[in-house]
């Protein structure tokens, strides 16, 4: 079959060559080919007639009005959906063969005859105008502090003209998180943008029973920054395309460089932020001439920063526990029955009593957990040992795994009194020091002794450092055993072999 570039080949050399038959020759045709398409003055692709025609009888025919219905009733049904209603309602009719068939049949007819689908608007975007950010999850990238894993997220900030971007570590989508990540990052960049645009946070959109487009807390941040707040609408992720962009191509130039590092291991958490910022830097210091068109276009930043914190008055419980944002919190027994003043950060909580603060605990995650501190009740639980065992948060009341091993040891031994013994060796942790009885546990673990609160006050008014082996040995391995193992194997084979 001849090619249009053929027949134009074909025309440039029959002004070079001398003969009709070189040209086409060379054109790799036919003589007589060559002189049709010179008649014609035409091109190959200009005389093919469209293909109009079927080469095989309609399978679908006498149904297809029925297709059009389902299809029309319920845009979204799956052509192989289709094909099964009709092998159900139309037996012998249709081999598993014509799917394929149905399948064209209905894409072509979506396209011709269906629904308009949605189309995406490309925006241009102005310097200094519009910024954008967002929470997302890092957990899938490995990343561990002194080798134990560290799930976290990044609140993470664009502006959408420069596509410069920062992010703030953090642990939930909370308003605290929400407000730390979105100040650092205005301060970090030395001015305010017009317009911030978020998708719909919890933590910034209110719900839509709430008359109010966003939360009262939201609003009053972006009231002090003399900004102008934006959503998206439920659904519609690609409104935020920027930041959702940039999420996917951080993270894949952070998994590089991890790569490149050698190690998803980091020493400590400022290591790790560290080596964040680093690569923010890196990113954007090829962003720099338009990053240096919306600097002149900022407004600017106000003489303070807002308080990160929520503030909450609660009671203190007789259990000498608070909740705070459906956890629960354990504080001082002293306080009992008092009203405390609770300031609630991204990360910890403070707890204020008579304009002083008495206590910083760090914030539990997600909700229905509860942290108890054993220092804060174990003057009357130490009085009351009977409630030990039934009590409800009885789980924190064991600092490190060798309270625990200490305690199974009491109660097998001393099955009646392992409670009120092993309260009183906490008791003197808590008095003295947790990490010596931590040690005097490991001791009298290593040297099998007896545990009891004697002999554990014994051991810290010696006041010695205690002797305990840091290392584990592993025996060699006898490889004689899996020799003799295989030559077993063998054996058995031979013997199955001589059977069959």
């Amino acid at each position: 079959m001849v090619t249009d570039n053929q027949v134009r080949r074909y025309n440039r050399l029959m002004q070079t060559e001398k003969t009709k038959a070189i040209a086409a020759a060379k054109a790799g045709m036919d003589e007589k080919t060559a002189r049709k398409y010179e008649r014609l003055g035409k091109l190959p692709s200009e005389v093919k007639k469209e293909h109009s025609w079927r080469t095989r009888k309609d399978s679908f025919s006498e149904v297809w009005e029925e297709v059009q219905i389902l299809l029309r009733t319920n845009p979204g049904l799956e052509a192989k959906t289709i094909f099964e209603y009709l092998q159900r309602h139309h037996p012998g009719e249709f081999s598993d063969g014509k799917l394929r068939t149905l399948q064209r049949r209905v894409k072509t007819w979506r396209v011709l005859e269906g629904r308009a689908k949605e189309v995406y608007f490309e925006q241009v975007h102005h310097p200094g105008i519009l910024c954008q950010s967002d929470f997302t999850h890092m957990s899938n990238l490995g990343i561990t502090i002194n080798h134990q894993r560290f799930d976290h997220l990044l609140y993470h900030f664009v502006l959408t003209y420069s596509n410069w971007e920062t992010g703030t570590i953090c642990f939930s989508e909370s308003f605290e998180s929400l407000s730390t990540g979105f100040q650092n990052a205005l301060w970090e960049l030395g001015g305010v943008v017009a317009i911030h645009q978020t998708d719909r946070l919890s933590a910034a959109v209110c719900n839509t029973s709430n008359l109010n487009e966003f939360t009262q807390r939201y609003q009053s941040l972006l009231s002090h920054y003399r900004m102008e707040g934006r959503k998206i609408q439920s659904g519609k992720a690609h409104e935020n395309g920027d930041i959702e962009q940039r999420h996917n191509r951080f993270k894949k130039a952070l998994d590089q460089t991890l790569m490149l590092r050698g190690s998803r291991d980091f020493e400590n958490r400022e290591t790790y932020t560290r080596f964040l910022r680093q690569l923010f830097n890196q990113l954007n210091a090829n962003r720099n001439d338009r990053f240096q068109e919306e600097i002149k276009r900022f407004k600017r930043l106000p003489s303070y920063r807002l308080d990160t914190c929520k503030r909450l008055c609660v009671k203190v419980c007789r259990g000498s526990t608070i909740r705070v944002n459906h956890n629960v919190y354990s504080v001082h027994s002293r306080l009992i029955g008092e009203w405390v003043h609770v300031r609630l950060y991204a990360e910890y909580l403070e707890v204020w009593y008579a304009q002083r603060r008495i206590e910083i605990i760090p914030r539990l995650r997600g909700e229905g957990n509860h942290k108890i501190q054993y220092r804060h009740i174990i003057d009357w639980l130490v009085r009351k040992p009977g409630a030990f065992k039934n009590y409800r948060y009885r789980r924190d009341l064991f600092p490190t795994h060798r309270f625990r091993v200490a305690y199974d040891q009491l109660s097998k031994r001393f099955p009646g009194s392992a409670d009120k013994e092993y309260l009183k060796i906490l008791y003197l942790a808590a008095k003295e020091s947790e990490e010596a009885v931590d040690q005097a546990f490991a001791y009298l673990i290593e040297h099998q002794k007896e545990i009891r609160f004697e002999q554990v006050q014994s051991i810290l008014n010696r006041n010695s450092k205690l002797s305990i082996k840091e290392t584990v040995t592993i025996d060699a391995v006898d490889m004689g055993t899996y020799d003799q193992l295989l030559n077993d194997l063998s054996f058995v084979r031979r013997t199955e072999r001589q059977v069959l």
